[in-house]
């Protein structure tokens, strides 16, 4: 089902009709302010609710203590589950951020983010894609469904420096990084005719997730971080494939993606700045092989050894200054040939699809201004706005994926049309995808020059957000005209 282009009153209904709050009151109340929220949000709840008493009636329906970040989400993966066990192929793709709210501080519960400086929450999502088909040079067409699993959740265990705890005792205590393929057990097993795909960055590079997706009948593309030993051959994953056959060579597009150095300020101390790797076209080295890795030790004995096909991903001839690609990948897809191999590299290529939702959550919607004064009540909203992500990204996606299509005007309504007109005068071909979403991200601040690329989230929420306000002027002029 796909409620991209819904008007907000039935996207409320589709994705939170189902919510078990205890009392059909609250649901419906949660209806009205997850359409407010859809429509216009701002992270703060006075900014998206500029009457005095809906903006009573949100703040009372998110501080309850029997409403509940759980229940709000509850229908939506449920929808996005069901759609998962439809037959084809699906892409589960799997990420870590952290929510931060360190110049909050009057907000209770919260835990330890970063450094354990700073005051939030973590939040760990399981985006749902389902693959639409390949193209000649092997990339999927995915679309997002949305979350088929998402934790959100306050670290406040002390700090456990490295060293001080020993390993057999770590093993036998609940851990952080238990949450990695977590899905699969919630999940559970796909359906004849179905594929479920596990993808995730490094930091899943951990043995029981290899056994969690096996044990579920998932495959899985995972990143490797550890040189993990061989239960057949000496040496590691990472030695093993690096003399592999070569399949061949292919080139891959970049995009843009952040990069974290250590710089001094001036007061000479240590601080990790944020820069950008600019998109750029690479041209990469693909080697492939399968091994047996050896099942490490765990309270109770080891473990047993699990096959797995390794690929690796290598930049050719990389440029001075450019950090070389430089992938090697775990995973239970075949890649004996050139082609099969394009195809392990170009799905889990589409990992940034998740990195783009975390993006469009915290950009987007801005939940890190929420101002609400506890933890439960901030996941309460994070409840709406984790779906409202889904909606935003989809949007963008839809200029990206089918830039062409044309789109009428009951979509997104007659005042967005008409406004944009108003500005930019109507496209020559008509409203489509990319002339809306160019036409949003003009408002923001967005140039819309031939070179310019893709838009960024921060310029469409303002593009958004300032669109929303003439339509609510125009709406009230139209309300006194008539009255």
């Amino acid at each position: 089902m796909h409620t991209t282009l819904m008007e907000p009153k039935d996207w409320a209904r589709t994705e939170f009709g189902g919510a078990d709050l205890g009392d059909r009151r609250r649901t419906d109340r949660l209806l009205r302010v997850a359409a407010s929220l859809c429509r216009q949000s701002h992270g703060t709840l006075p900014g998206s609710f500029p009457d005095w008493s809906e903006l009573k009636a949100a703040y009372r329906l998110l501080e309850r203590a029997n409403v509940r970040y759980e229940d709000i989400l509850a229908p939506h993966v449920a929808r996005v589950c069901r759609e998962c066990r439809e037959p084809g192929e699906y892409l589960l793709l799997e990420d870590t951020t952290e929510l931060d709210f360190t110049s909050h501080e009057a907000a209770r519960d919260l835990g330890r983010i970063g450094d354990d400086g700073g005051r939030g929450l973590w939040l760990h999502s399981t985006l749902a894609t389902r693959i639409e088909g390949w193209n000649e040079r092997h990339e999927p067409r995915a679309t997002v469904l949305g979350l088929a699993a998402q934790r959100c959740w306050a670290r406040t265990t002390p700090t456990i420096g490295r060293g001080k705890e020993k390993m057999n005792k770590r093993l036998a205590r609940d851990r952080e990084s238990q949450r990695w393929a977590a899905a699969t057990e919630q999940i559970g097993r796909p359906p004849d005719g179905v594929r479920w795909t596990y993808v995730a960055d490094r930091e899943s590079d951990i043995y029981e997730v290899f056994i969690r997706c096996q044990e579920h009948q998932w495959d899985f593309i995972v990143r490797a971080s550890q040189a993990r030993a061989l239960s057949q051959e000496d040496g590691s994953v990472f030695e093993v494939v690096a003399v592999a056959p070569v399949l061949g060579r292919f080139t891959l597009e970049l995009r843009s993606r952040p990069k974290r150095v250590i710089r001094p300020n001036r007061k000479g101390q240590r601080r990790r700045v944020r820069l950008a790797h600019p998109a750029r076209t690479v041209e990469l080295e693909v080697r492939a092989c399968t091994v047996e890795l050896r099942g490490p030790w765990r309270p109770g004995g080891w473990l047993r050894p699990r096959t797995v096909n390794v690929e690796e991903v290598r930049e050719v001839n990389p440029l001075d200054g450019d950090e070389p690609i430089h992938w090697v990948l775990l995973t239970t897809w075949p890649c004996q040939s050139l082609d099969q191999g394009l195809r392990v590299v170009k799905a889990y290529s589409r990992r940034w699809l998740i990195e783009e939702y975390h993006k469009c959550l915290k950009t987007g919607t801005r939940i890190q201004d929420s101002q609400l004064s506890s933890s439960r009540s901030i996941k309460a909203l994070l409840g709406i706005l984790a779906v409202a992500a889904v909606r935003l990204l989809n949007r963008k996606l839809l200029a990206l994926a089918s830039p062409q299509e044309p789109v009428v005007s009951g979509e997104v309504g007659e005042e967005v049309l008409a406004i944009l007109e108003a500005h930019y005068g109507r496209p020559s071909g008509g409203w489509t995808h990319q002339s809306l979403l160019t036409g949003v991200a003009k408002l923001g601040g967005f140039p819309g020059r031939k070179g310019d690329g893709s838009p960024g989230w921060l310029t469409l929420w303002r593009g958004w957000d300032l669109l929303m306000t003439m339509v609510r002027g125009f709406e009230l002029a139209q309300e006194q005209r008539c009255g």
